[in-house]
């Protein structure tokens, strides 16, 4: 079920072309400050550290499991993100999250963080593999995937350890998944095979204020960086969820941008 509220446009055209090329649209305001500071409240509270007293800064990342409290829904359900869930993957074709998933904290330290790999998201299990997310897969039309979306609750700059992406690669993914059938690729082998091919693109990094959201393609290939500077820097990286897998054969050529940008990287 898609919102009412979201009956205008919240990308540009320009945007939603920018999507299909670049894998990935920043998407400012997306909620609230006030909305980001009461999930950081949950979220401090839930790590054990303080925001005030960096010595209970311990460790280098925290992960927080799924959260579905009030504000956390509210993040994720504003009109503004409605509508552009609707432009870039199409009416009727995601399920609106009633949660924000995992949320992997940063802080400063010395220690490497030990997950700073580049991959692209898996989506889906075989039967009988739920359990183990590196035996999870990928497959051309992204079941279980509509969108990769990072959601910042602090101010992120390029010293907070942002998301690095490699801008353009999904549409180079498309052509690693083409030959893959229905079951797709595992994670670790897909994410292998997606850093090799597009070690030669340019980057960008996944920062802005408290209340930013990057809506990416679910092929994009992205990599966590440890933390340079002195600030904590918290997100959530849930998937959109779709109502049915991606259509890449449309009668009525009704493609979404989503689909558009497959289709491109299958050129």
């Amino acid at each position: 079920m898609n919102s009412a509220d979201s009956d205008s446009r919240a990308l540009t055209p320009a945007q939603e072309e920018q999507f299909v090329r670049d894998g990935f649209v920043k998407v400012e305001n997306a909620f609230s400050q006030s909305t980001a500071a009461e999930c950081r409240e949950i979220l401090w509270r839930e790590s054990g550290c303080s925001a005030n007293d960096s010595s209970t800064w311990t460790r280098p990342v925290i992960r927080i499991g799924d959260r579905s409290e009030e504000p956390f829904r509210e993040a994720a359900n504003t009109p503004a993100l409605h509508a552009a869930f609707d432009q870039l993957v199409g009416l009727s074709r995601w399920v609106p999250r009633q949660s924000l998933g995992g949320f992997p904290l940063r802080f400063p330290h010395s220690d490497d963080p030990g997950d700073t790999g580049w991959h692209i998201d898996a989506s889906f299990p075989l039967e009988g593999a739920e359990a183990n997310y590196m035996e999870w897969r990928v497959n051309l039309t992204s079941r279980g995937r509509a969108l990769l979306m990072l959601f910042l609750f602090t101010d992120v700059g390029e010293q907070d350890g942002p998301t690095r992406i490699r801008v353009g690669s999904h549409l180079r993914v498309s052509k690693l998944l083409q030959q893959a059938g229905n079951e797709g690729l595992p994670f670790l082998q897909i994410s292998a095979a997606a850093e090799q091919i597009t070690s030669d693109l340019p980057g960008a990094l996944a920062s802005g204020p408290a209340g930013t959201v990057y809506l990416c393609h679910p092929f994009l290939v992205h990599a966590a960086q440890p933390v340079r500077g002195k600030h904590a820097r918290f997100m959530a990286q849930p998937p959109l969820y779709p109502n049915g897998e991606l259509n890449l054969k449309r009668t009525d050529r009704d493609y979404s941008p989503v689909e558009r940008a497959v289709l491109l990287g299958l050129e």
